[in-house]
């Protein structure tokens, strides 16, 4: 095929011109500019030899900025910064001749253009200028600013800081004081007076008062580019009326309609006298955002005789950790309850420190008084050797895509059901958080059921048991844990063999509790009571004199 062009088309073509290869620069100065002051602005801009170099073909990053001062001669004058940037523009001369007459056309003159070259570079100012300050160029400060520029050290070596005015009657002082007693440490060979006193607080009033000049910064503003704010109102703020409950005055308030709202369970510290027995007000409120299905399982038939182990909840057992409590629900269920943060608040409160920190205390409820609590007491360490590392985002969304799939298996997994039981041969965590009715290892919980070794009061720290049985519980537990971890469960003669030797060696005090805190502690986690913290800072206070004083003797 051979194609053929139209010679009409090819004939209404504009003409082409070759592209001329001479380069320029061009700078995009902010202000008018005429013939007549171009070496006015060329002076703004540092002058030839500086536009030169930001012009430069490989010029570094630094050499290819530009700084226009429009009054360039003040050192204290703020340049606004310019920036080199490449382009791809055409530099178009364009020439008109008049006529003195118009032709018979009516025009009165001829345009010609032509392009001269290619526009590689070009300098731009769209940054703001920043705040300026001119002080007094006939000012000793000032001047002595001058001879820094010019590098006169005759002019910089003779300065001397200026005394304040006197005038009749009172003295002013300049902007480094505020008193006599308060003047500023001058060396006494800037001033032009006495040197001062060596110790002005004695002698204030021979004191000479100086006048220290505090000039405007090198900058102002860092900010260098307009920010368009956009201010307006948030689209999800309400206007509310609010009562003031003293004075009954009405306000009115933007509320973010939006805005989280918590609903977390009432809480207690232990060395509080009552427990809760309704939740929050502002939980009570919520309570139609709850499931009804699941409330009613959790707050009536949980609290009735039930004989079924699944549903043996606040009926039976007044106290859960979170973990056996979700265990009694399939996994939507268990989800469903917490991710509506209202359920668990409306059944139970918690305690903040204490052997049942951490649980689901139903209300009314008190295990301080009841010594039937020891067993919903909570143990819990974790395992140092485990490193505690955040999963990435790949990991976390394939976590809950499996969990998805897997859903229906995961609801009916014995592991799941009974991740909160120990019985000593298999664990399903690397993190140990145990209730003691939950340990069902024989050796463990014979040792939990031994009523000879009990409180006739509640201590904050072991409970209801006495600190040498609690001991031995968290020690043949932590052993019996760390060795199923690893992979071989540990014996009943073992850790009989690790309780005789943990009892033939005394521990100190000071060992045990080797890391105190100051402020609220948990003692149920190893933290000592103020009182026998302060008593053991006193002791090792008092070895390390008497180390000290037998030193110095020896």
């Amino acid at each position: 095929m051979v194609l053929i062009e139209d010679p009409q088309v090819k004939s209404n073509r504009a003409p082409e011109h070759p592209l001329p290869q001479q380069q320029f620069y061009s700078i995009e100065y902010p202000g008018y500019v005429k013939e007549a002051s171009v070496p006015t602005v060329i002076h703004n801009l540092g002058g030839r030899v500086r536009i030169d170099r930001a012009f430069k073909r490989m010029a570094p990053k630094t050499d290819s900025l530009l700084e226009l001062s429009f009054n360039p001669e003040n050192p204290f004058s703020h340049p606004i910064p310019g920036d080199v940037v490449n382009t791809n523009n055409l530099l178009l001369k364009v020439t008109r001749r008049r006529r003195k007459l118009p032709n018979e056309d009516g025009e009165i003159g001829e345009y010609k253009a032509e392009v001269v070259g290619v526009i590689t570079k070009t300098a731009r100012f769209r940054s703001m200028a920043d705040f300026q300050y001119l002080p007094d160029m006939n000012d000793s400060v000032s001047q002595l600013r001058l001879a820094m520029g010019k590098m006169d050290v005759d002019a910089v070596s003779a300065y001397r800081v200026p005394p304040a005015e006197v005038s009749e009657g009172s003295t002013t002082l300049g902007p480094s004081t505020t008193d006599a007693g308060t003047a500023m440490e001058i060396d006494p060979q800037l001033l032009s007076g006495n040197p001062p006193p060596t110790d002005p607080l004695t002698s204030p009033s021979t004191s000479p008062p100086e006048n220290l000049r505090l000039f405007p910064p090198p900058l102002f503003s860092r900010q260098t580019i307009a920010q368009g704010y956009n201010f307006k109102a948030n689209s999800a703020s309400i206007i509310t009326t609010v009562v003031d409950e003293e004075t009954g005055e009405e306000r009115k308030r933007l509320i973010n309609k939006m805005r989280w709202k918590g609903y977390g369970p009432a809480s207690i510290m232990f060395s509080e006298a009552q427990v809760p027995l309704n939740p929050p007000e502002a939980v009570e409120k919520a309570r139609d955002q709850a499931n009804a299905k699941l409330m009613e399982r959790l707050h009536e038939e949980l609290l009735c005789s039930v004989t079924d182990m699944r549903l043996q909840l606040f009926s039976e057992r007044p106290i859960w950790t979170r973990m056996s409590l979700f265990n009694q629900f399939t996994a939507l269920e268990s989800r469903e309850i917490l991710n509506s943060k209202v359920m668990l608040p409306l059944v139970c409160y918690v305690f903040q420190d204490g052997p049942w920190r951490d649980t689901l205390v139903n209300f009314g409820y008190d295990p301080r008084v009841d010594n039937g609590a020891r067993f919903y007491q909570r143990l819990y360490f974790r395992n140092a050797n485990h490193p505690i590392l955040r999963p990435s985002v790949t990991t976390r969304r394939q976590d809950r895509s499996n969990v998805n799939i897997h859903i229906r298996t995961y609801d009916q997994a014995e592991d799941r059901k009974n991740s909160h039981i120990f019985d000593g041969k298999t664990v399903s965590k690397e993190t140990a958080a145990f209730q003691l009715c939950d340990i069902v290892d024989p050796m463990l919980h014979e040792m939990i059921e031994d009523p000879d070794d009990l409180r006739e009061t509640c201590d904050e720290r072991d409970g209801w048991y006495s600190s040498h049985a609690f001991d031995r519980i968290k020690t043949v537990l932590r052993h019996k844990f760390f060795s199923v971890l690893e992979g071989h469960p540990a014996t009943d003669d073992e850790c009989r063999n690790l309780l005789v030797t943990n009892d033939s060696s005394s521990k100190s005090l000071l060992h045990r509790n080797q890391k105190l805190r100051a402020g609220k502690h948990n003692m149920a986690k190893g933290a000592l009571r103020p009182e026998d913290a302060a008593a053991i800072r006193l002791r090792a206070t008092l070895d390390r004199n008497v180390k000290s004083f037998a030193g110095q003797r020896g």
